[in-house]
């Protein structure tokens, strides 16, 4: 899931605000009873973290001498906030809702516990091997996957149905029907995260392009297809298909969607409940979903989602590795999809007809299938800051896209010592 992109510079600044850590979790057991706090650091969005908190409530219930602090933590500060409480051994929670490409950078820091072996890990054969994928750095594993996603194209069927234009395949087509919705509807075709990095992914790949290749070393924003991505949205801005803003594009976006100003927008299944809530989508048969819009090359979009990690320094272990064998569960992944459509990463909920019947899950799945796995490097979330400033650059027209594609490469070969 992404929602942001976490400003990792602020690690050394940031106020904790938790009241409750790892270091004060009381006793692990009790005459062989689980007991004492388990702090847990949700990063769930406003429209998600009322589920989860209850959620998470269960777990007493099931260990009556446990109590679970819940903590909700904003999804852009929760990286720094993380950093900042572990290196500085003070205020870290028991476990964390970790991002995907949080897991290797913080495990290469010796910030989480390896979960091998350990009741946290419960019938892995269960779990997707692409979820897992993320949870493993160095051989070990440091998390269990909890939610998995990928982005999709939300749009209002009355406003499309009204312009006379079909949902498009490609941003061509986006680009080609914006005058008619404009024109029949008011309304700007798509809202494109010129504020998030992680919505320049699908243009890249659509391009043929992609951030890097771990394999071989190799740095790859600065091939063609990393001009032709930024060329790409420069264009869809320009020419008035798009609108775009350097800030607060997660809740602009949305706004924008609920309110009918625009007809289209590239979000996940995080941000359905959220839609579902405006007044566009009283009727909530209006809001369709479909593939992210191809490229000249290819169509892609990022695989996400979420893992449930526990602190290296957490003085209840037992507590918390139970904790997360709890939260990755099958009951409570399927009680999470019933709730919020959020998709999830063990094979056999889907099997569950709440699941399988539900309309989001029935698009969702076969997207993630298709989605384009990112580098599990320690560094993977690094890659992110120089082409969010470049995608800034392009925008306001202080840089050419090739002149974004090149310094992206630059800062990618100084972050990547032994990258070509």
């Amino acid at each position: 899931m992404r929602r942001g992109i976490a400003a990792t510079a602020l690690v050394a600044g940031l106020a904790l605000t938790a009241t409750a850590c790892g270091g004060n979790g009381g006793d692990q057991q009790s005459g062989g009873e689980l007991s004492g706090t388990v702090t847990f650091w949700d990063t769930s969005n406003d429209a998600e973290k009322a589920t989860y908190k209850k959620l998470a409530e269960g777990f007493e219930k099931e260990h009556p001498k446990v109590h679970v602090n819940y903590v909700n933590v904003p999804f852009g500060e929760a990286n720094a906030k993380f950093k900042n409480a572990a290196g500085g051994n003070s205020g870290a929670p028991d476990v964390m809702r970790t991002e995907v490409a949080w897991v290797a950078d913080f495990a290469n820091l010796g910030y989480l516990a390896p979960l091998d072996n350990t009741p946290a890990l419960d019938k892995n054969e269960d779990y997707l091997e692409q979820a897992a994928g993320s949870t493993r750095f160095k051989g070990k594993t440091y998390a269990a996957p909890q939610v998995i996603d990928t982005l999709g194209l939300f749009y209002n069927k009355k406003l499309l149905k009204k312009a006379g234009v079909e949902v498009p395949r490609t941003f061509d087509e986006l680009k080609t029907a914006a005058k008619k919705i404009k024109s029949k509807t008011g309304a700007t075709a798509l809202y494109l995260r010129g504020d998030d990095p992680y919505w320049f992914l699908p243009y890249l790949y659509g391009e043929g392009g992609d951030m890097v290749d771990a394999k071989t070393k190799k740095v790859r924003i600065d091939d063609p297809a990393g001009v032709r991505a930024f060329a790409t949205i420069k264009d869809l801005v320009d020419s008035k298909a798009a609108v775009t803003d350097a800030t607060d594009g997660q809740e602009n976006q949305l706004k924008a969607l609920k309110d009918g100003d625009v007809a289209m927008a590239v979000d996940g299944p995080w941000d359905i409940e959220g839609a579902l809530a405006g007044k566009e989508f009283k009727d909530k048969g209006n809001l369709g979903v479909a593939p992210v819009p191809g490229g000249s090359k290819a169509q892609g979009s990022p695989q996400g989602g979420w893992n449930l990690s526990v602190y290296a320094g957490s003085k209840n272990l037992d507590a918390s590795y139970e904790f997360v064998k709890y939260m990755s569960s099958a009951k409570v992944q399927q009680q999470t999809t019933e709730k919020l459509s959020l998709l999830p990463t063990r094979t056999s909920v889907y099997d569950v007809p709440s699941v399988k019947d539900n309309e989001m899950v029935k698009f969702f799945r076969p997207a993630v299938e298709k989605a384009v796995e990112r580098p599990w490097i320690a560094e993977g979330n690094s890659l992110f800051e120089p082409i969010k400033v470049q995608m800034n650059k392009v925008l306001t027209g202080a840089a050419t896209p090739e002149q974004a594609a090149k310094n992206t490469g630059d800062a990618y070969r100084k972050l990547l010592k032994d990258y070509k």
